[in-house]
Formats: structure tokens, sequence, C-alpha cells
């Protein structure tokens, strides 16, 4: 498994992020606010073993709104792993 670290970072307006899963199984890869809110799911489903994934996240909310700048965290999650990066959006 691997979450790797967003690029670019700081970012405006949009960033990727790269994952990789060791195994095929279910995953979700989120965005958080400091306070542990989601803000945004970027990807839920199942995806195979070993292949590179790449999400991108456009600083916005769920209902497509403007978040503030600041630091955010994605999370990769799966039911045998999870991880977070720090990210910081600089609008």
């Amino acid at each position: 498994y691997e979450l790797r670290q967003n690029e670019p970072n700081p970012f405006n307006p949009s960033t990727h992020i790269a994952f990789t899963l060791a195994r095929e199984e279910r995953a979700t890869l989120a965005v958080f606010d400091v306070a542990g809110r989601r803000v945004r799911t970027l990807f839920e489903g199942v995806l195979p073993a070993g292949i590179e994934q790449v999400s991108r996240w456009d600083g916005r909310d769920a209902l497509g709104r403007a978040v503030a700048s600041g630091v955010y965290l994605c999370r990769l999650e799966t039911p045998r792993f999870f991880q977070s990066r720090k990210m910081v959006l600089a609008r």
C-alpha cells in the first residue's frame, strides 16, 4: 500500500494524489479538514492491486464550494490499511 504526497504541495487551484493498493479491495480516498470533518470523497470503490491510481482535488467541498486556505488531510482507507498526508491549500 502506498499513499504518495500530493503534488504540488502547497497547491492552488488543484493538486494530484497518487496511491497504490497491495491487493484488490475496496478503498476510499477522502479529504478532511484539521477538525476531522470530511470535506470531500475523491474516490470510493474496488480497485486492482499494484496499479497506481491518481485522483485530483480542485479545492472544493462535496457541494462544489471553494474551501478556505489552510491545511487539509488526504486519507486513504481500506479494510486492512489507512494512511493520511497533509496538504496545504494556498489561495
